[in-house]
């Protein structure tokens, strides 16, 4: 890899590594978050779904930063969007520390979903500006390069879950200090990004305007925002759907009047359907990973297999130029191979019983995982030039959105959902002393009431507690941890075993989706005969 004499500019390097920092801190942060989160359960009293909202407002701030970031960098300019990015990573910081269990529920709910909504705004304004700014930086190798940048997420988990077990497991800091800890990559991103020219996008050194780089995105393009921003003013804000549908609808006519009533272009249109499938298993996934895997073996095991499965992505991101030019994968096939692992390894997880068997089992869906985000952009930067920032940060907004509405609730809906079943299957009277005050909902699912945060929390301590005691007393084999349980309390944890299962089974229906969408990509490109990058062509703007 050289990255000065693939990049267009002699400070190529340190603008890509600039990048890696800013997203490596968000990947500290949601690292760390994704190993507090029962935590969280057991200091506040949340359910299944109110760690799922918080997990979402992760995800939707991003969507905020990103999308707006995109409309405006070309004309702002990326240096004012990365000031903004690191005032309000630093401003997220201050808001979650505020929350204390002493305050109403409802008081440290809000400051922790919006501590979350504003991190992930700082999130997807660097984004806004790392990725357009690195697919212009190394036109003829993007794949590469964005999957080398995005190398730095699973990196920051590896690092986020090494804090989670070192810090927090080991030296019992507070999970507002192990938090913290992601300003260090910020600060460091800050410095590497001051006082740093940057070019333009293809499209901006034509000069377009505004209009002209949306027509690509058009009215199809707007129809996958707007239904992800009616969800979010809706679920997200509790503003009703009268007033979501008058907020999306107002957006979409912006859009069509923007565009000139430009339909948009329906391979973009399918482009964005897939990534939001992407922001919801990849993303959605990942923050609830550790809370499954923990409560299908043990919590000191569910952070090594996070690390685990963080660790083979951060390490084959690095790979993507071999795997494109050596082994003759474009970059749709790719994607297309990586569906298919996906799809295998969470049926294989949702089985797992012994540690080997889950580093097996997670290891194939982390292969699988492995490329989705850096590829997508990179097809999405490749076929439409003319979109500039725009088509690339719309589909990175509409990843994480899609997370934080629909893969990170809608996950904790189904854990909720399926382990209340299995509850009331194995004894009704059971199910009635642990069941959760508040009933989870999702989109057009029916209601259910899935098991109470605090109640399940205090199993899980005794557990925890009895397998330290066994550890301490030199034991290998912890299961005889599960006697210090009463019968009740084993019929509970079983039950929420059981509920993981299926909400695995069910989450890989979402790449087995995914896998279809790219054959059917494969065999369009095959169509016009192969795959290949688009440029603009060489004439004025006008």
């Amino acid at each position: 890899m050289n990255i000065q004499q693939d990049g267009l500019t002699p400070n190529a390097g340190r603008l890509m590594w600039a990048g890696f920092l800013a997203i490596l801190a968000a990947g500290i942060g949601f690292g760390v978050r994704g190993g507090i989160m029962a935590k969280w359960g057991l200091e506040f009293g949340f359910n299944a779904k109110e760690l799922g909202d918080i997990t979402g407002a992760g995800f939707t701030g991003f969507c905020f930063g990103i999308i707006g970031g995109g409309l405006v960098c070309d004309k702002l300019g990326y240096g004012k969007l990365v000031f903004l990015a690191f005032a309000m990573h630093c401003l997220s910081a201050v808001v979650t520390v505020m929350a204390a269990p002493e305050q109403a529920h409802e008081t440290s709910f809000a400051l922790l979903y919006w501590g979350m909504f504003i991190f992930a705004f700082a999130n997807g304004t660097l984004e806004a500006v790392a990725n357009p700014l690195i697919a212009t930086l190394f036109p003829s190798k993007r794949t590469h390069y964005l999957n080398i940048l995005h190398a730095s997420w699973p990196a920051g988990l590896v690092l986020g879950g090494a804090i989670g077990w070192i810090l927090g497991d080991g030296m019992d800091w507070h999970w507002k200090s192990q938090l913290m800890l992601f300003l260090i990559p910020t600060l460091l991103y800050g410095l590497m990004f001051f006082r740093q020219a940057m070019p333009q996008s293809e499209a901006s050194e034509k000069g377009l305007s505004l209009g002209e780089m949306f027509k690509d995105v058009g009215i199809l393009g707007g129809l996958v925002v707007c239904y992800l921003l009616f969800l979010f003013f809706s679920a997200g804000m509790g503003l009703g759907d009268g007033v979501a549908y008058a907020i999306a609808g107002v957006c979409l006519i912006g859009i069509a009047w923007i565009t000139k009533f430009s339909m948009g272009a329906i391979l973009l249109f399918v482009l964005f359907i897939a990534h939001a499938l992407v922001g919801a298993v990849e993303l959605g996934t990942d923050s609830w990973i550790q809370n499954i895997t923990g409560n299908l073996l043990t919590p000191a095991e569910g952070k090594i297999l996070f690390i685990w499965t963080s660790a083979i992505m951060m390490g084959l991101r690095f790979c993507a130029d071999f795997i494109e030019r050596r082994l003759g994968l474009s970059p749709v096939g790719i994607l297309c191979v990586c569906a298919a692992l996906a799809t295998g390894g969470l049926v294989l997880a949702s089985s797992m019983n012994t540690f080997m068997g889950a580093m097996f089992a997670l290891a194939v869906y982390a292969v699988g995982k492995t490329f989705f985000w850096p590829t997508m952009l990179a097809v999405t930067s490749d076929r439409y030039p003319r979109t500039g920032a725009i088509a690339i940060s719309i589909m990175g907004g509409i990843g994480m959105m899609s997370a934080g509405l629909l893969g990170g609730p809608g996950l904790g809906y189904a854990k909720d959902r399926f382990a209340g079943e299995a509850l009331q299957e194995a004894n009704a009277a059971i199910y009635q002393e642990y069941q959760a005050e508040k009933e989870s909902s999702f989109l057009v699912f029916e209601p259910s009431r899935g098991l109470d945060g605090t109640k399940f929390g205090e199993i899980n301590e005794k557990l925890t507690d009895a397998r330290a005691a066994l550890g301490e007393a030199g034991e290998t084999d912890l299961s005889s941890a599960f006697d210090s349980l009463t019968a009740a309390e084993k019929t509970v944890h079983e039950a929420r075993i059981e509920g993981d299962r299926r909400t695995l089974k069910a989450d890989a229906v979402i790449p087995a989706v995914m896998t279809v969408i790219f054959l059917a990509l494969l065999v369009y490109f095959k169509s016009i005969g192969g795959y290949k990058a688009l440029h603009l062509k060489d004439e004025s703007a006008a």
